[in-house]
């Protein structure tokens, strides 16, 4: 029975931190995705009242463009990371 219980109780830790480290990934990624439609929308609307400077207000939006795909990119690096933390532990 003992024994039983310790295996259910692995299972539940593995699942919980598969689980977050999932919902992590998913959620970095939604957020990059808003993030870079509101970059990409607000540089348009911006080229449109002022093009003029529209090179300018490109280039902007490309480098926050990246700033934003990089952190995205280390949010789901960390949320690999609790995964195989989570591994390491029970294994």
């Amino acid at each position: 029975m003992m024994m039983m219980q310790a295996a259910v109780e692995t299972a539940n830790a593995l699942s919980n931190g598969l689980l977050g480290a999932a919902l992590g990934a998913g959620l970095a990624v939604i957020g990059a995705g808003i993030g870079i439609g509101l970059i990409g929308s607000r540089a348009m609307e911006g080229m449109a009242r002022q093009p003029e400077i529209a090179g300018t207000i490109q280039t902007g939006a490309l480098i926050l463009a990246a700033f934003v795909e990089g952190a995205t990119l280390f949010a789901i690096v960390v949320a690999f990371l609790v995964q195989a933390g989570v591994f390491a532990a029970l294994g």
